[in-house]
């Protein structure tokens, strides 16, 4: 009830505590309902934040759901008027054809669609030229664009226009742009400030690579039209939405003449020409070397057959595979002219044919080369990135093919590890980050070697991507496992899942071993410095409170605890040191010492590689001079004859049965022995045997 009523709408605070403190009995009923307010004031707390969080997950993956749509319906809308295009350049190649069997038909047609059509050559000669006048007239205005922007004698101005340019992701404004519209191509300048009228140079497009698409009014942004360049896109907003229709419509007109141009051209030059007449040559030599000439034709003069239909279609094929995106099928007539054209000799109309066909490949490679881009959906795994990698391998883009490859497997791996939860226990996490990245790995090697089977220098490149990959992966164990303070048994644990993982790249003959010791050296050193102080700050604690009195374990469980765990460290004779009922001959520093030592020395060995011998042999040294020093000390101090000879006995089995197990098992892990601890057990020897001597070990 109460809860209801502080949920309600018309709560009041001071009418609430005064009614409460008119029915509270005294201090402590007051005390009660604080109490039980301040519950629900921090319940309804965690159930904000528990909201809030879940809300904030849903956010970001919608998000990222959004980003992966708005990719899909980028490349659609690229798509859908690339197939505009070639629909309309077929229908005008069908018109075309129609001309040509009925030309009277095709006048017709012309002079209706066009009534301003020149009545004489000398009208038209005189429009041609008060075009380019405009144009040049216009372009004086526009700086930078002279070199830029040769004049020619088809060029002329089509249509320009003041507009604003807004960013395509964010739909702020930009600037402000003049665009001129060319009968083959679009230039865009910025205005210049304090100069009315006059302009920068800022881009220029070819109208054969430019795609024009509606953008839909969504108020306040409206009147706005998207021109795309692969790769790039730009957004434009015109005065009124009376303009931006004229900009809509002469664009697509202007690329459809520009198409039908091009379209005649191609067909005049494809017809076949009379050889020009040489002159005549006054030189009476050259009567001797044209017999000669004559005797031995020239290669030159071998004519290469153009005319075959799939020859004259092949640019038009070439395009439309590209938009439907058939790479293969459009590699496949590369392939097929290249073999046709392989023993014929370069002529003229060779280079013209090549020219055409070069600016094709180079469309084609700039499509693959978006496909293996990182900033396309990862999703797939490696073989989603097959088809465009072989097919730019065909190309003798294999340099290239690699290292887009390379790079969408990176950004894939990352974003792969990005998405791991951090869970609570580091171990399991380690768990899931192996999994995910050694996967990963061989799955990316294996394709590799599938994709670039015969191209051996590629494999360098394979390796330095394995390195840095390597690299990025230890940043992230690093961070989760060393910069977290975590305990030696835990770091040994992880980095032995690690080398585990790493294994597996021996199925296919990669050895990453070294590599991920080289990047864990440093860490590793300084988890066990870091261990190793506080193994010698304890011991020293215990050691400043050392009684040199017999343990008494008080139950007989304990004292089989105690055995259990002795014989796990490896020392085997620890019964001649147990006394009657539960006592132990031994002081409980130098049992804990013993216990901590091992476990130490077990982890540390879990973790050893050869970089690391010098650093765990010394820490190993500095821990057992405490303990060696301290007994030292206490044999050369004590006067009292039974402690003495208690401070032997512990003596005696800290040098005769400690030391020589972690010679041994320090030489079982490193696989041989270690000559500096046998140096200081024989000098903790000759100490013992003289226990009055002042001399310490150092």
């Amino acid at each position: 009830r109460r809860r209801l009523q502080l949920e309600s709408g018309g709560f009041a605070a001071g009418e609430y505590v005064k009614q409460l403190s008119q029915q509270s009995d005294g201090d402590r009923d007051l005390q009660e309902h604080r109490q039980r307010i301040q519950a629900l004031s921090e319940e309804t707390a965690q159930s904000l934040k528990r909201n809030v969080y879940q809300n904030y997950r849903q956010f970001i993956e919608t998000a990222r759901e959004i980003s992966y749509l708005e990719s899909e319906m980028y490349q659609l809308s690229h798509i859908l008027t690339e197939q505009k295009g070639i629909m309309e350049a077929v229908t005008q190649a069908l018109l075309l054809q129609a001309d040509r069997d009925d030309p009277a038909l095709g006048a017709r047609r012309a002079a209706a669609a066009d009534p301003f059509l020149p009545l004489s050559a000398k009208d038209a000669a005189a429009n041609e030229e008060g075009r380019q006048r405009t144009l040049t007239t216009l372009l004086e205005k526009v700086e930078g664009c002279r070199d830029l922007l040769p004049e020619s004698p088809g060029k002329y101005l089509v249509y320009n226009g003041d507009l604003v340019e807004y960013d395509a992701d964010h739909m702020a404004q930009i600037q402000r742009v003049h665009a001129f519209l060319m009968n083959d191509c679009l230039l865009v300048a910025t205005a210049l400030p304090n100069r009315r009228g006059a302009y920068r140079y800022d881009a220029l497009y070819p109208l054969d690579g430019l795609a024009v698409v509606n953008v839909k009014d969504n108020p306040p942004m409206k009147d706005m039209f998207k021109l795309l360049m692969f790769p790039e896109s730009r957004i434009f907003q015109a005065e009124n939405a009376k303009i931006k229709k004229e900009w809509l419509e002469v664009l697509e007109e202007t690329k459809r003449n520009r198409a039908l141009s091009e379209k005649r051209r191609l067909e005049q030059e494809a017809l076949p020409r009379p050889a020009p007449t040489p002159p005549e040559s006054t030189n009476p030599f050259d009567e001797d070397e044209d017999e000669e000439e004559e005797d031995e034709p020239s290669a030159e003069e071998e004519v290469v057959d153009l005319s075959l239909e799939w020859i004259q279609e092949l640019p038009e094929d070439l395009d439309v595979c590209i938009a439907q995106r058939d790479f293969e099928g459009a590699v496949d007539l590369l392939d097929k002219l290249n073999e046709y054209l392989a023993d014929k000799p370069v002529s003229q109309p060779v280079k013209e044919l090549r020219a055409k066909v070069d600016e094709r490949v180079r469309q084609l490679t700039d499509v693959l080369v978006f496909e293996l881009s990182p900033d396309r959906s990862l999703r797939g795994g490696p073989r989603a990135t097959r088809r465009a990698v072989s097919q730019l391998i065909r190309l003798g883009q294999s340099t290239k093919a690699c290292e887009l490859f390379l790079k969408n497997r990176a950004a894939a791996v990352q974003t792969a590890i990005r998405q791991l939860r951090i869970e609570g226990a580091t171990l399991l996490y380690i768990h899931k980050l192996c999994h995910v990245f050694f996967t990963s790995l061989l799955e990316t090697a294996r394709e590799f070697e599938t994709d670039f089977a015969g191209n051996n220098g590629c494999y360098s490149a394979f390796v330095v991507w394995a390195r840095s990959s390597m690299r990025m992966f230890v940043d992230a164990f690093s961070k989760q496992v060393f910069d977290s303070k975590e305990s030696l048994s835990t770091a040994a644990e992880c980095v032995k899942v690690a080398k585990e993982h790493c294994k597996q790249l021996s199925e296919i003959g990669l050895d990453l071993t070294f590599i991920i010791h080289a990047l864990l050296v440093k860490d590793i050193k300084g988890a066990l410095q870091s261990y190793k102080d506080i193994i010698i700050e304890a011991t020293k604690h215990r050691n400043s409170e050392e009684m040199w009195r017999k343990m008494n374990l008080m139950t007989p469980e304990a004292l089989g605890k105690l055995r259990e765990e002795m014989r796990s460290c490896g020392v085997g004779n620890f019964d001649q040191y147990t006394g009657d009922d539960c006592w132990v001959n031994l002081s409980y520093t130098v049992v804990a010492f013993t216990k901590q030592t091992m476990a130490f020395l077990e982890e540390a060995l879990k973790l050893y590689f050869p970089e690391l011998h010098m650093v765990l042999l010394e820490s190993l040294m500095e821990i057992i001079l405490v303990a060696v020093q301290h007994v030292d000390y206490s044999l050369r101090c004590e006067q009292d004859p039974e402690k003495k000879a208690f401070i032997r006995q512990n003596a005696s089995f800290l040098y005769e049965t400690v030391l020589p197990v972690v010679e041994k098992r320090f030489e079982e892990g490193v696989g041989k022995p270690a000559k500096q601890l046998q140096d200081l057990r024989n000098a903790s020897r000759l100490m013992r045997v003289n226990p009055e001597s002042t001399t310490s070990v150092v």
